[in-house]
C-alpha cells in the first residue's frame, strides 16, 4: 500500500498545473473576505512586503526564521487587507526584538520559526486579533483540509498581490512526502499540497486547520510555484511549544 500511495501522490503532483516554492503568493487562490483573517500580518522591510506572519498575542508575531537577517530592521503591518489602501486603517508597528529559533539551520530549513516582539501592544478590534496555536504536541492527520493566506506572488513570474489571497491545502502523509523530498525532511515539518498554495512572499504565514495555526510556511521548490512536483513544507508549531512559552514568558 505504501508504494501505491506514493505513486498516486506523485501522479497527482505531476497532473497539477498550478501550485508550490525555497521561496515561499498564493497560487490558484481567491481574494479573502476583507479582515476575515485578523491575525494576518504583513512583514516588511523598508516599507516593502517580504513575508507573512501572524499574531499569537498582543505583543508577539510568529513567522519564519528565514524572513530575517541579522541587523536588518523589520516592521509589521496589522489589520490590513489591501496593502495599497492607505485609508484602510491598518497599523504599522516597529519590531522591538527578534527571536529566531537558536537551532535554525538555513541550509536544511530545520527549526524555521521566529518570534517577533512588537514595540507596544496590538489593539484587539474587528480587524486585528490573534489566533490560537496548538496546546499540545500532536500530528496533523494526513488528508486534513487546512488553509493558507498571504500577499505573495500569484505565480512564479508574477508580482505579489496587494490584497490578501487565500486557498485550501491538504496535509500529506509525512512518510510519502519525505520520499518525494529524498529524505530531507525532519519530524518538525508538515507537508501539504493543493492545485494552489503559497509562493514567494508568503513565507512565515500560517497553515490554519480549523481555527488553529498549526504550521508556518517554510519552503517549497524554487521557481516552481505554478508546477510543483513535491508538496509544500511548513514548520510544525506544536514541536516548539516549550520554546515559545519560554520566549514569551521571559520578556
Amino acid at each position: 500500500m505504501t508504494l501505491i500511495s506514493l505513486l498516486l501522490l506523485a501522479a497527482l503532483l505531476l497532473c497539477l498545473s498550478h501550485s508550490a516554492s525555497v521561496e515561499v503568493s498564493i497560487i490558484n487562490g481567491t481574494e479573502a473576505e476583507p479582515h476575515s483573517r485578523p491575525y494576518m500580518v504583513s512583514i516588511q522591510k523598508k516599507g516593502k512586503p517580504i513575508c507573512g506572519g501572524f499574531l499569537v498575542s498582543k505583543k508577539f508575531i510568529l513567522t519564519a526564521a528565514h524572513c530575517w537577517k541579522k541587523k536588518k530592521r523589520l516592521s509589521a503591518v496589522l489589520g490590513a487587507h489591501d496593502l495599497s489602501d492607505k485609508k484602510e486603517g491598518s497599523v504599522r508597528m516597529k519590531v522591538k526584538n527578534y527571536y529566531p529559533h537558536p537551532k535554525y539551520d538555513a541550509s536544511t530549513h530545520d527549526n524555521d520559526i521566529m518570534l517577533l516582539k512588537l514595540c507596544g501592544k496590538a489593539k484587539q478590534n474587528k480587524t486585528v486579533n490573534w489566533i490560537s496555536i496548538p496546546k499540545t504536541n500532536e500530528d496533523i492527520k494526513a488528508n486534513s483540509v487546512c488553509s493558507v493566506a498571504g500577499w505573495g506572488r500569484t505565480g512564479s513570474s508574477k508580482h505579489g498581490s496587494k490584497r490578501l489571497m487565500e486557498t485550501n491545502i491538504t496535509v500529506v502523509d509525512k512518510i510519502e512526502c519525505n520520499k518525494l523530498w529524498e529524505n530531507l525532511l525532519t519530524p518538525r515539518m508538515i507537508c501539504a499540497l493543493h492545485p494552489g498554495g503559497s509562493c514567494k512572499g508568503d513565507s512565515g504565514g500560517p497553515l490554519v486547520c480549523g481555527d488553529t495555526a498549526v504550521g508556518i510556511a517554510s519552503f517549497g521548490q524554487k521557481d516552481k510555484c505554478d508546477a510543483p512536483t513535491k508538496p509544500k513544507i511548513f514548520t510544525k508549531i506544536s514541536d516548539f511549544l516549550p520554546w515559545i512559552k519560554t520566549v514569551i514568558g521571559k520578556v
